[in-house]
């Protein structure tokens, strides 16, 4: 069994921030309002929590992640992992009483959900909580070890503000009424992920800083902003950065180069604690671009993030 990234049993870490779905739910948000005049339809359930979603589904699944966590199970009918591991996924989901849905993906069917999980193997087990994916494990997993692992999805969508769910049989699936359709996604946020699509994160970075000139009050532009930044940041990022930053604390440009690295690689804490530190070495007149790119953390990891509320309070004791 190969392990993407939480082992069963262990702890998941937080929501890192990233907008790695954001791209693709762009694409078939555009694709299927050309092609109907609106948001693509919600994906059918097939056993009240477990449903079927395709690539042209995913805005709906992403939007439906903000109410219910979701388990997203990517599998192949020709996968003998597969066939053992979906009918424990099942039962553990159902078992959840509607605070989670199971969606299942062929991936044979849907080359662009793959591409952007980088399923590698299947089956695949991502969750998607508030539009975030976490990955979970691939391969076939023991019923008993999903469990305590699908608990802490759970605890994790609650502190994300995820508390919701959904009908639990099919007839009540059925019976119930429709979700009203999401807002089509606004056309500045779609032109800058097409251009995060080209690796344009210059272009990315322009286009969301013109949604947010026009509505400063778009929180959604504000963290991707943030995202786009630090994706052009690190293609530039030197080599020896770590050793400058560890034989140099005050080393500001340094410090800010690592605490990229650190988010990048979903290191939150480590990074909100390299730069504090750093703004904590250094004389008042070094401090600015510390906490700058400090406030772009946190709009990157969500300000109800309690990550986020300890690091707000260290810096306020540091400045004043």
């Amino acid at each position: 069994m190969t392990h993407v990234a939480a082992v069963p049993g262990a702890p998941i870490s937080g929501l890192r921030g990233a907008i790695d779905l954001a791209p693709l739910v762009a694409r078939q948000t555009q694709q299927a309002q050309q092609a109907t005049g609106r948001a693509p339809a919600a994906p059918a359930p097939t056993s009240g929590v477990v449903i079927e979603v395709g690539d042209a589904e995913l805005p709906r699944l992403v939007e439906l992640s903000r109410t219910v966590a979701v388990v997203l199970a990517v599998v192949a009918e020709w996968s003998t992992p597969s066939a053992q591991l979906l009918p424990a996924l099942q039962r553990v989901v159902e078992s959840a009483e509607g605070r989670l849905v199971l969606a299942v993906v062929d991936h044979d069917a849907n080359p662009q959900i793959v591409e952007s999980l980088q399923a590698q193997s299947v089956p695949t087990v991502v969750a998607v909580i508030a539009g975030r994916p976490v990955p979970l494990f691939a391969g076939a997993v023991p019923e008993e070890q999903l469990r305590p692992l699908f608990e802490q999805v759970l605890e994790l969508a609650a502190q994300n503000g995820v508390t919701g769910s959904v009908p639990t049989g099919a007839a009540d699936a059925q019976g119930a009424p429709a979700e009203p359709e999401p807002e089509p996604l606004p056309p500045l946020h779609v032109e800058a992920y097409e251009a995060i699509e080209r690796q344009d994160y210059a272009e990315a970075a322009r286009l969301f800083r013109t949604a947010i000139a026009q509505d400063p009050r778009d929180t959604a532009a504000v963290a991707a902003l943030a995202q786009v930044e630090l994706l052009g940041r690190l293609q530039t990022v030197p080599g020896d950065v770590r050793t400058r930053a560890a034989e140099d604390p005050k080393d500001v440009e340094a410090a800010l180069a690592v605490a990229d690295l650190d988010m990048a690689g979903g290191h939150v804490e480590d990074a909100f604690t390299r730069l504090l530190d750093t703004f904590a070495a250094v004389p008042a007149g070094e401090r600015e671009p510390l906490r700058t790119r400090l406030l772009d953390y946190f709009a990157l990891t969500g300000n109800d993030d309690p990550r986020v509320a300890a690091a707000r309070r260290r810096l306020a004791m540091l400045l004043y």
